[in-house]
């Protein structure tokens, strides 16, 4: 069913359930449901469980719009909150990834005592309010058929638990498998991983090569034939219950603690004096206070540090981080301080998320989210531009690119006599860059916008910039 408004458009990523359908109208998140679907709601609407779980933030907030709007051709239209940011399970660290696990599990449970299920187990189902998950797809909540299994379990394996089986098991980070491909790690990918002994490892051996082997019996059965079987089984409410208490089980088992990392204790082995990081600080903190952003990116974040500084004044902050046990150990900081504006997320920005799915446009790259108000890139531009050979130009289009037209961008050059950058350049054949000085980075910073501070740091080898783009 088509959206007609003029004003709407609709969601890429939303068009795999055809009884329901998100859009976007005049600033708000809207769901539109066909009639079954819009039966499925209201009774869902009035279930306990939905409430409490609406009560409790874990179900983004969803309401009916009574009457619905003459101009949408749905037979019911919700509005959601909106997200502060849309993340993918890719760039989630190992403890976000369990946390949205066990979330889903636990609505999933509380869905199944109360008559209800859902459709599906994806991993996409979930999204953030700073360190904490939230469900968001209501659309697939639907009253639950005796004799039927969880029509979700093969996708929750694929997107959410192999991933976690991968890192705890193996010590593989998860991210470059679910990026790769949106339905997620294949059984048979599982299988050929986790053979010999590595199928005694818990969780294997059930839901690896039992799950495998259920899908290879069945492979030339109908879906109603299987549930027919199942049926007749004696499978019920009882079996799908216990089967999410297992997997609630199994996944608080699985804990993969990061391990050594370069990046981790980055901020102490850098060459910053205690008066570089404290002008630093002073520089960050008040180009937030000035721009008061709604949304605001720390690239390159590190250990949150300026990050956090700079949700003093902002509504909502992305704290990127290239090593996933950095951002691992931030997001657990996070979690457990209840923080709920500061968005932790795995990305290398030299190889940013790109769109995926249908027509790449399924799942939106990284660079079509993110349009802050305030960019902070601070001790980055030269890992970029002599650690990974990308031009100064081409590093200023990127942050400028994420920054919102008339926006502030806080940008550190790091001089080439500067320890770190003498490091790096020590790699590097003689001569290779030699457009990396700091009067032509500040050639280039004007034709992108308009520096409002300049301020050099005590040591004398690093500059900060605050610039309003121009869009």
């Amino acid at each position: 069913m088509a959206v007609s408004d003029a004003d709407a458009r609709l969601e890429p990523g939303s068009f795999r359930d055809p009884g329901n359908r998100v859009f976007h109208r005049r600033g708000e998140v809207l769901r539109g449901l066909d009639e079954r679907s819009a039966r499925d709601w209201r009774a869902l609407a009035a279930s306990d469980f939905f409430r409490d779980l609406l009560a409790a933030g874990k179900v983004c907030g969803t309401e009916e719009l009574v009457p619905a709007p003459v101009d949408l051709p749905w037979a019911a239209v919700l509005r959601h909150e909106r997200i502060p940011f849309v993340s993918h399970p890719y760039e989630w660290s190992y403890g976000m990834l369990r946390d949205a696990a066990l979330l889903h599990l636990e609505v999933l449970r509380s869905a199944v005592a109360a008559g209800f299920t859902t459709k599906d187990g994806s991993a996409y189902n979930l999204q953030w309010r700073g360190a904490t998950p939230v469900f968001i797809d209501v659309g697939s909540f639907e009253p639950a058929r005796d004799g039927e299994p969880w029509a979700g379990y093969r996708q929750f394996c694929q997107t959410l638990l192999y991933p976690l089986l991968l890192q705890a098991h193996l010590g593989l980070d998860f991210q470059p498998w679910l990026r790769a491909r949106i339905d997620g790690i294949e059984p048979d990918q599982m299988r050929r991983l986790f053979s010999g002994t590595r199928r005694l490892r818990p969780g294997v051996l059930t839901h690896v090569h039992l799950h495998g082997a259920m899908q290879a019996r069945h492979a030339h059965a109908s879906t109603s034939d299987v549930r027919a079987q199942l049926r007749a089984a004696g499978y019920s409410r009882e079996l799908v219950l216990a089967t999410v208490r297992g997997l609630e089980k199994l996944v608080r088992r699985l804990d993969a603690r990061p391990g050594e990392s370069h990046w981790a204790d980055y901020q102490r082995t850098c060459a910053y004096s205690v008066p570089d990081r404290r002008a630093k600080e002073e520089f960050v903190d008040r180009a937030a206070a000035v721009t008061m952003p709604g949304l605001a990116l720390d690239l390159g974040a590190n250990d949150g540090r300026y990050a956090r500084i700079a949700a003093r004044h902002a509504d909502h902050v992305v704290a990127v981080e290239q090593d996933p046990a950095v951002v691992d150990g931030l997001y657990r900081a996070l979690r457990d301080e209840r923080e709920q504006r500061i968005l932790p997320l795995v990305m290398d920005l030299a190889d940013p998320s790109p769109g995926g799915g249908w027509r790449g446009v399924e799942r939106a790259g990284f660079a079509d989210r993110a349009r802050a108000d305030l960019v902070l890139a601070l001790a980055l531009v030269h890992h970029l531009a002599i650690g990974r050979n990308v031009p100064l130009a081409e590093v200023l289009d990127q942050f400028a690119g994420l920054t919102a037209p008339g926006g502030t961008l806080v940008v550190e050059f790091v001089h080439p006599e500067d320890p770190m950058a003498r490091r790096l350049l020590a790699n590097k054949p003689d001569g290779l860059f030699p457009d990396y000085r700091r009067e032509a980075f500040e050639r280039l910073l004007v034709a992108r916008g308009r520096i409002l501070r300049r301020v050099e740091l005590p040591s004398g080898t690093r500059t900060l910039y605050q610039v309003v783009t121009v869009g």
